[in-house]
């Protein structure tokens, strides 16, 4: 009885401190949907700056003051706000998987895209073989 006691006891503790705010949100909190945006645009220019790096230093892009500016937020804000969601898990969680499925949005345009010049390339260059052929047997001599 004691081991379900104790049990209980700690169960109960673990729902209470879940449940409890650990972090007071500030003042001026980023709203989800804007910290979804800033996170969006943050994971694509880390990507950009992986993929096209000397673009970005020639250009003096700087990733954060970047987004401080389109955003029109400080780093002060953007660092408690995203500690505040933090502290709360299936906020958080919830508002990187926004982040994800907007990005492999944007992954199935650029492939679908990339799809359809691959084909007209394709079509284009056989078009042009066809033609050639047409050409050829029309300048062969008929025997």
């Amino acid at each position: 009885m004691t081991k379900r006691t104790v049990l209980a006891f700690v169960l109960v503790l673990a729902v209470w401190s879940c449940a409890e705010k650990v972090v007071e949100p500030p003042e001026d909190l980023i709203s989800e949907e804007k910290m979804v945006d800033i996170l969006h645009d943050l994971a694509l220019l880390r990507a950009a700056k992986t993929s096209f790096n000397y673009y970005l230093e020639d250009n003096s892009v700087e990733t954060m003051d970047f987004l401080y500016k389109k955003y029109q937020i400080d780093s002060i804000q953007f660092v408690q706000s995203d500690k505040y969601y933090a502290s709360i898990p299936l906020r958080y969680q919830m508002i990187y998987e926004k982040v994800e499925a907007r990005l492999e949005a944007k992954r199935k345009v650029l492939e679908e895209d990339s799809q359809k010049r691959n084909d007209s390339t394709r079509a284009a260059q056989q078009n042009r073989a066809d033609s050639l052929n047409k050409v050829r047997k029309e300048a062969k001599p008929s025997s």
